[in-house]
Parts: structure tokens; sequence; C-alpha cells
């Protein structure tokens, strides 16, 4: 390593060896053989660990780590030394103070002619400050998340209490009950979460808001109410008015469409094709003489969800057989994603 010169063009006669230049770095810099066995470090990582020169050569980097942060280290340097990928991974890293601190390790494989691999070049860059900041926001999102909930919670119980004082606004009060419960079961599941509370691994979606939806419903235990179709990422951008409009589509449904009568059957559909459309449609249920000549808050609700706020269209059709609703919006207006 001493023999490298840094650039020959600009330092001409090895003035300026490789080991003079990382030295020089603010960042750790590493390098290893072609099978992975670490030969240098530089300054700034016996700086920073405070180890001894020599005694992280070979494979003795990995113990450095933290002990819960070694196996998925070994892993993925493993996975960059069979496939030549370069290595990128988060990992907590012994400082010279005896704490652990966030580190982010980078490394590229150095090729020769043949294009083979000859060495590997790598860094540690320390992230605990922004790792340790990032964490402090995700829990206050979490907490401030959690406190919205509860207002869901509150403002419900505050209409119960109203309409118990005011019987006459019962039937108003039990709708906007419903729609309140609507949002919050899709605030519940878009929400930040901890990796206890996830309401499942990976990221949400729209299938399963969907599902959280209409989950009051017994049709869709039954399979009368059946969805289906192209699945992709949603977030607190899309869910509150998807939820909406799920919602007003089921509690009409319940009263005067499908869902009012045993024989009854949706099949809410999805597709993503560019745009993203959703087809709700109902069968079974009482014939359709006509159109109706005037629309409730609900459907005017449900219009102000999806083209105000999402920029979309909301497209109705009243066949004899069933009402047909079709949504269309763009993908990104679903989740920032």
């Amino acid at each position: 390593m001493d023999n490298l010169i840094a650039d020959p063009a600009d330092f001409a006669a090895g003035q300026i060896t490789f080991r003079q230049l990382a030295d020089a770095m603010p960042q750790m810099i590493w390098s290893t053989l072609p099978d992975g066995a670490h030969d240098y470090y530089n300054a700034q990582w016996y700086a920073f660990t405070g180890a001894p020169p020599g005694s992280t050569d070979g494979d003795g980097w990995n113990g450095m780590f933290h002990p819960d942060d070694q196996p998925r280290a070994w892993e993925a340097w493993s996975r960059s030394l069979a496939t030549g990928e370069p290595y990128e991974i988060e990992y907590r890293l012994r400082h010279h103070s005896g704490e652990y601190r966030w580190t982010l390790g980078r490394a590229l494989p150095v090729r020769g002619e043949d294009g083979s691999i000859v060495r590997w070049v790598g860094t540690c860059t320390d992230i605990d400050e922004h790792k340790r900041t990032a964490e402090q926001n995700e829990i206050l999102s979490r907490e401030l998340s959690h406190r919205i909930k509860n207002i869901f919670a509150v403002v419900s119980g505050l209409i119960a209490l109203s309409a118990r004082q005011f019987p006459g606004i019962k039937p108003f009060a039990t709708q906007l009950q419903g729609r309140i419960a609507s949002l919050g079961r899709a605030h519940d599941y878009v929400r930040p979460h901890s990796d206890r509370s996830a309401p499942h691994p990976g990221p949400q979606t729209l299938m399963v808001l969907l599902k959280q939806i209409l989950s009051p419903y017994p049709a869709l235990d039954e399979g009368r109410l059946v969805i289906s179709g192209d699945d992709l990422p949603v977030d607190d951008r899309g869910a509150t008015p998807i939820a909406l409009v799920i919602h007003e589509l089921a509690t009409n449904s319940a009263k005067y469409g499908a869902l009012s009568v045993p024989e009854g059957q949706i099949e809410l559909t999805t597709s993503v094709d560019g745009d993203v459309r959703i087809t709700w449609q109902e069968r079974g249920g009482p014939p359709i003489a006509s159109a109706p000549t005037e629309f409730g808050f609900g459907s005017r609700l449900s219009e102000i969800s999806i083209e105000q706020q999402l920029g979309g269209k909301l497209l109705r059709s009243w066949d004899p057989e069933g009402l047909t609703v079709q949504i269309d919006v763009a993908k990104n207006r679903l989740s920032r994603g």
C-alpha cells in the first residue's frame, strides 16, 4: 500500500502515497484484498476506534461492531464479496470512549484490466448524531399520531353525548360517527408505527387499507364483498380521502344497495396501469329504476375527496342491476413514495 501513488498525474515520482493521502482525509478509510481480508486502515480509523494498529486486520474488523450488528454486517460483506456488488450498511462501531456510535460503511471494488477485482476500498462515516435525531423525530411522530388517534375517540364521544341530549340529531350523529370511525381506522393503519405496533411487515398498501375500512361489514367475511386486484403503497396522503369514499359507498349500499339484502354482492377491484383505478360494482341488490335527481352530503363529500383532494375523477353508473363507481387517481397522489 505504501508504494501506491494517489494520482500519478498530480503527484509525480511517488511524492505522495495512497497512505499519506488517506491519512489526510477526515473519514475512516480502509482497504482489503480481493478475498475481503482487511490489510489497511487510515489514521482516522485508529483515532476513532482506539484499536492498536494491526489489531483489526484480516477478519478482526467485525469484532469492532456492536454484537447485535455483527451477523448482519458479516452477511452484507459476504454477499458483496460473492457478487461484486457495492457494500453499504449502517452499524454501530465501537468508539475509543467505549460507547458504540452509528456509522455508515461503504465499499466499492477496484477492478483490473481483465475485470477481476484486485482490491476493495471502503469508508466509514460517523452518522450517530443524525441517526439519533431521526430516532427522536420518529418517536415524536408516533406520539403525535397516537394523540391524533385519541382525538378521534374524543370527538366521537362528544357526538354521542350530544345525540343523547338532543335526540332529534341522532340520525345525523350516527352518520358522522361512522365517518369519523372510518377516518380513525385509516389513520391508525397509515400512521407511523414502531416494529411492535405495525399492523404487518412491510409498507402500508391500498388493498389492506380497503379491508380495514370495510372490516365492520359482515359481507366481507361472508364472501359477498370481494376485494381483489393490483396493490400499491399508500400513506396518509391518500388514505383519508379513499377511506371517506369507500365508507360512504358501503354505508349507502347497506341502506339502499347490494348490502341491504342477503343475496347482494359487491366486487371492489383495483388496477394499476400508470394511474390507479378503483371500481366498486354492486349486483343482486334492489333494482335501480333511474339515477337519483338529488345527491346528499355523502355523495358531495366523496366527490370533494377524490376530485379536490386527490385530483382524480369519480364516475357513477346507475345500472338497473346495481351501482358501479369508477375512481381514477394518479399513483403518486396516494403515496409520497
